[in-house]
């Protein structure tokens, strides 16, 4: 499955999380040193840096390409992280709680 990122009613790119294992062997354990060294009270601003620190070492030459690329990353990422993560959780609060719609 991939997402395909709508920008200006415009199929722009497509990104999924899911890379080779050997790949993720490579990355994990500088993902894993990241997120702990985050400090939880102030989550929301850490992550936000890290991650804009990390758009800013990867933006190559700075071309639409390169920025279109980034930001279609993020918004893959996003979407992933809402249906894998947030969906189910929503999902137990509707049996909880009962639906709205």
């Amino acid at each position: 499955m991939q997402f395909c990122v709508m920008l200006s009613a415009s199929c722009l790119i497509k990104h999924m999380p899911y890379i080779k294992q050997p790949d993720r062997a490579r990355l994990d354990p500088h993902i894993k040193a990241l997120a702990d060294a985050i400090n939880p009270d102030q989550r929301a601003g850490e992550l936000n840096y890290s991650i804009t620190k990390l758009l800013l070492a990867l933006k190559g030459a700075g071309k639409y390409k390169d920025y279109n690329e980034l930001i279609g990353a993020l918004e893959s990422a996003k979407l992933e992280f809402y249906r894998r993560q947030i969906g189910p959780y929503e999902d137990e609060k509707v049996k909880e709680n009962g639906d709205v719609y």
